[in-house]
């Protein structure tokens, strides 16, 4: 299975923003490993296979992309960008290209990579 393959299933809106998130995303964390998982409908973004590696993961469904972040609720965010009621994660719905470009929205990145780095020590 591949990301492609996810994509497929969206509307050209949906799957077209997906692509800029994931180009975005691969550009801001090097290295990492793209983890596509078809039966939920979304891409994992981490530093190994396993769950306690994720940063984050692309969301898609019918109503469009979230940049799903995991342990979203434990990070700063000032612009209250990320939504979801969840104890551990947040996630920040992508509605236009600008959003992907939101210099908060790297910053959320940005201090995720971060937080994951300092679990792992």
């Amino acid at each position: 299975m591949t990301v492609e393959d996810i994509l497929s299933h969206f509307d050209e809106k949906t799957a077209g923003l997906a692509v800029r998130l994931r180009k975005f995303l691969l550009k801001e964390l090097k290295g990492v490993m793209e983890i596509p998982d078809n039966s939920a409908n979304l891409v994992g973004y981490g530093y190994g296979t396993g769950y306690k590696d994720l940063i984050c993961t692309i969301l898609l469904s019918k109503q469009g992309v979230k940049l799903g972040l995991n342990r979203g609720s434990e990070l700063p965010d000032p612009k209250k960008l990320l939504t979801g009621t969840g104890k551990v994660h947040r996630y920040v719905e992508i509605k236009t290209e600008e959003d992907i470009h939101n210099p908060a929205l790297k910053k959320l990145l940005v201090d995720a990579l971060k937080a994951y780095e300092q679990r792992k020590k």
